[in-house]
């Protein structure tokens, strides 16, 4: 078992899967993900191990999915379909506009895995890193983390529309509009993460979290994360879930959706985040080269975004 983006070791009753492109600030590649989710399918089949911890190393959790022409990456990969390159869900998502529905699908399968996962957050927490520490069972963050969704000032609505069901009301709605970022301590203080912590201590607290819990046999742990499952699923959550998919492929056809892809071949990926982010003035906005009074995106350009 060799992998590229991510380690994986088991360390008594606990596994730790840690996101390993740092340089890339962990951008969520197909192959990466698709690691993740062998390893933690290595976990749950390990009878040892009670808790897995999802973390990552560098300054930052991630970035969110990668958006580079490399994305795809990964053709020999064991761990990705080899037809679509993409992990495999169990379908190879044909047609256009499926990325939101492969990125539920594929995030169901943490939120299925008969053991919990607790994620270790760092630094910034965006777009698809929000999704994937979302699907977790426990988030524990720095406290001066970075959690947002800048992909909705431009390209298209959240991938999977977790931010009403983890967030209240209000806060659900300004963050899946608009997708500034909140800090960790806030997003503990919404009930977003159970837990905010220095970042010096981030590490040492969320082991001893993990190995707290990992008192409790598999099967108990199994049984109590089902039973909470359920619940959610009673009141809706799939459907939820699944209808934002829907929502998602909508958005990447509306009229303006072209300039995102536009902008992007012809300027490349860090200019078009400038731009997507500079009336904002955070993430790429904050650089002095991006342009803080740009117009609002026209209907002009190609085709949208696209499976990203």
């Amino acid at each position: 078992m060799t992998y590229s983006d991510i380690l994986y070791e088991v360390d008594g009753r606990l596994a730790f899967v840690t996101l390993n492109r740092p340089e890339k600030l962990n951008a969520l590649s197909n192959n990466l993900r698709g690691e993740v989710f062998h390893a933690m399918r290595e976990a749950e089949a390990t009878p040892e191990v009670g808790v897995i911890v999802l973390r990552a190393n560098g300054r930052s959790f991630s970035a969110g999915y990668d958006l580079s022409p490399s994305r795809a990456a990964g053709a020999d990969s064991p761990y990705v379909h080899p037809r679509s390159l993409l992990p495999d869900t169990g379908t190879t998502h044909p047609g256009p506009q499926q990325w939101s529905r492969h990125v539920v699908m594929a995030n169901f399968m943490i939120w299925e895995l008969a053991k919990p996962v607790v994620a270790q957050i760092q630094g910034h927490c965006l777009a698809g890193g929000t999704e994937l520490a979302s699907i977790c069972d426990f988030r524990i963050v720095a406290d001066d983390a970075q959690i947002g969704y800048p992909p909705v000032r431009a390209m298209t609505t959240m991938d999977m529309m977790w931010a009403p069901w983890l967030l209240p009301p209000a806060k659900a709605r300004e963050f899946a509009y608009v997708g500034d970022p909140v800090s960790g301590r806030e997003m503990a203080q919404l009930g977003w993460a159970n837990y905010a912590v220095p970042a010096d201590q981030l590490a040492e607290f969320t082991e001893k979290f993990a190995r707290r819990m990992a008192h409790i046999d598999n099967d108990m742990l199994m049984y109590s994360k089902r039973a909470v499952n359920r619940q959610y699923e009673v009141m809706g959550i799939r459907t939820g879930l699944w209808s934002g998919t829907d929502l998602q492929a909508l958005s990447a056809l509306r009229p303006a959706a072209g300039e995102w892809g536009r902008r992007m071949r012809e300027d490349g990926l860090k200019a078009a985040l400038e731009w997507r982010d500079g009336p904002f003035r955070d993430f790429r906005g904050a650089y002095e080269s991006a342009p803080k009074d740009r117009p609002v995106a026209s209907s002009e350009g190609a085709a949208g975004r696209g499976a990203y």
